[in-house]
C-alpha cells in the first residue's frame, strides 16, 4: 500500500490515495498500526482521500487510536495540496467532502506548489446537544467543570467536532497531560472531547496546546484553532481576527460576522512517501 505524510503546523498524518480503488482492510487496526510512533510510520492519525460525488475529493479520518473522527482543519488543508499536486483536481479554490459537509478550500500557490491553504470552517455550533456537552448553556460560555476536585472555567464549541477551551494563566504539562486527559473522558461529553488550553497574549494573539481527542497531545489542531478563535470572541477575550501559535506553528483564524463563517489559514507540508507492507 503506497502512502503518503504530511503534516499542517506540525499535526501530522499517514494519507493513502483511494482513487484507484477502496481499502480492503480493518481501518481502525491499519490506523493504530500505521500511527504507531515506534513499531510503524508514525502519525497523529490516518487519513484516506476518496472521489466523491459532491465534491472534488472526499476525506476519510481516523485518529491514531483507530476511533474515526468527522473532520481535521490541519489535514484536510494537506488533502487540498495532494488532490491539487497530484492533477487529481486543479480548481482553485477545491470543495472536500468531510464528515462535517463539504468545505471550500482556498490554495495559495508557489509556482505548481501548494504553500498554505485557507479553509471555509463553516459555522461553529454553540448548542450544547449538537456539540455534544451535558454542560448548561446556549452557548456554553464560561461555564463551570470540576475535574479532580479542580473546578475550571470552560467554553464549549463544535467545528464538525467537540472541543472545550479553557483558557489559563501558564500553559503546563500538568494541564495538558493531566487535566486534557481527563476532561476528554469526563461524563459531561458523551462522544468524548478535544480540549484546548490557551493563553492570551493580546486580543489579537494567543498561544494553545491541545488534548485530542482519540490521539493525545498533537502539535496543532485546526478545528481547536477555530474553536478557541470562536471562544475568545465569546468570552470576551480576544478579537475576531487571531494568530494562533501551536507547538508545530502558526494558523491565522478569522470569525467573519457577516456569514458567521471562520476562515482558517495555514500550511500544508509533504514529508515523505513510502510503501506499508501487506
Amino acid at each position: 500500500m503506497k502512502f503518503i505524510k504530511m503534516h499542517g503546523a506540525g499535526n501530522d498524518y499517514v494519507f493513502v490515495d483511494c482513487f484507484q480503488g477502496a481499502l480492503d482492510r480493518d481501518l481502525p487496526a491499519l490506523a493504530r498500526e500505521i500511527s504507531d510512533r515506534h513499531f510503524g510510520v508514525g502519525a497523529d492519525g490516518l487519513i484516506l482521500i476518496h472521489p466523491s460525488d459532491q465534491a472534488d475529493a472526499r476525506m476519510q479520518m481516523f485518529n491514531a487510536d483507530g476511533s474515526e473522527a468527522e473532520m481535521c482543519g490541519n489535514g484536510i488543508r494537506c488533502v487540498g495540496k495532494y488532490v491539487y499536486e497530484q492533477g487529481i483536481c486543479q480548481q482553485n479554490p477545491l470543495s472536500i467532502e468531510t464528515g462535517n459537509g463539504v468545505l471550500s478550500l482556498q490554495l495559495e500557490l508557489d509556482g505548481d506548489q501548494v504553500a498554505r491553504v485557507c479553509v471555509d470552517m463553516g459555522e461553529p455550533v454553540l448548542e450544547a446537544d449538537r456539540i455534544p456537552t451535558l454542560l448548561p448553556g446556549d452557548p456554553v460560555v464560561n461555564r463551570q467543570l470540576t475535574i479532580d476536585g479542580c473546578t475550571l472555567e470552560v467554553t464549549c464549541v463544535s467545528m464538525g467536532n467537540p472541543h472545550c477551551i479553557v483558557f489559563v494563566e501558564e500553559l503546563t504539562d500538568e494541564l495538558v497531560y493531566g487535566t486534557g486527559r481527563r476532561i476528554e473522558l469526563d461524563e459531561h461529553f458523551p462522544s468524548r472531547v478535544n480540549v484546548e488550553f490557551v493563553e492570551v497574549i493580546s486580543p489579537g494573539e494567543v498561544r494553545q496546546r491541545t488534548w485530542e481527542r482519540g490521539s493525545g497531545e498533537t502539535w496543532a489542531c485546526g478545528t481547536g484553532a477555530s474553536a478557541v478563535c470562536v471562544a475568545g470572541v465569546l468570552s470576551g477575550r480576544t478579537s475576531r481576527q487571531l494568530t494562533n501559535h501551536l507547538l508545530g506553528g502558526d494558523l491565522e483564524l478569522y470569525w467573519n460576522e457577516q456569514d458567521n463563517h471562520v476562515y482558517m489559514t495555514g500550511p500544508a507540508t509533504e514529508v515523505f512517501r513510502g510503501t506499508w507492507p501487506d
